[in-house]
């Protein structure tokens, strides 16, 4: 019981200050995810077992140059080609069975990528023409937190079936059913409150969140177990590190961002 209420407090602090800083301060929100994005290179850092600090400063760079200094649209999806590149030849590492051991090198462009590319485009979400569209990136935040949720709630009430028992043996093929179909409501909900797309275009963004927002949570699993370590860190407690909490929305955030440019561009 105090494990589920410390859990509960955690997640309470962490949903009021991400909705807070969307809500209030487009500057809150850059430099919240920017500072977020450095702790999970550092539990990345840990868990693959790489050394000295130049993997922040690429970061630091990077989320610099394309939140602040890059206005053309060609860099952005340069950057957006290669971080999707990454994040496809990452599925095959999490679906192929042999152990697979990374170079240096490739650690490197994982965490530059994956992680860093991750919060980058999640960052430059809410930014259109129209200036900060805070209620859009809070809906992104409620898809991902709405499909956590209901996952482990009909997974632990009705699942049986298991999804990926060699990764992460308490998820069920229920449980993943009955986030996705919570999301796709909260999606359909959403459209009635952010109009800038239409409700059959939430709902696409929905069905791709929660999917690859499902696998991003997969593939951080697969590097822990790799590993040998339960969470990637312990500064949120009953929740472990950053990267775990946020496992889904970096690796589903270079989607999404992918999905809404097409929404626009066809619009």
């Amino acid at each position: 019981m105090k494990e589920l209420l410390r859990r509960l407090l955690t997640g309470i602090v962490y949903v009021v200050l991400l909705l807070s800083t969307a809500y209030l301060n487009s500057d809150a929100f850059d430099f919240l995810f920017m500072a977020f994005g450095l702790g999970c290179l550092y539990e990345y850092r840990r868990i693959v077992g790489i050394k000295g600090y130049y993997i922040f400063i690429a970061y630091l760079a990077l989320w610099w140059a394309y939140i602040y200094l890059i206005p053309t649209e060609t860099p952005r999806l340069v950057l957006l080609g290669v971080t999707l590149l990454i994040n496809i030849a990452l599925l095959r590492y999490l679906f192929v069975q042999q152990k697979k051991y990374f170079s240096t090198f490739e650690l490197y462009l994982i965490g530059i990528f994956y992680i860093s590319g991750g919060f980058i485009f999640l960052t430059m979400i809410p930014y259109n023409e129209n200036g900060f569209a805070k209620f859009l990136i809070m809906g992104i935040f409620v898809l991902i937190w709405v499909s956590d949720s209901f996952a482990y709630l009909v997974g632990k009430s009705i699942g049986r079936t298991k999804l990926f028992p060699s990764v992460s043996p308490k998820k069920t093929v229920e449980g993943s059913l009955g986030g996705l179909i919570f999301a796709m409501l909260a999606g359909y909900i959403l459209s009635k409150y952010e109009t800038s797309i239409n409700t059959n275009q939430w709902l696409t963004l929905a069905f791709i969140i929660v999917l690859t927002g499902a696998l991003g949570d997969l593939l951080q699993s697969k590097f822990k177990r790799a590993a040998g370590v339960k969470d990637s860190g312990a500064i949120l407690p009953g929740h472990g590190g950053i990267w775990d909490r946020l496992d889904s929305l970096i690796f589903a955030a270079p989607f999404a961002y992918l999905t809404l440019k097409l929404f626009f561009y066809v619009s």
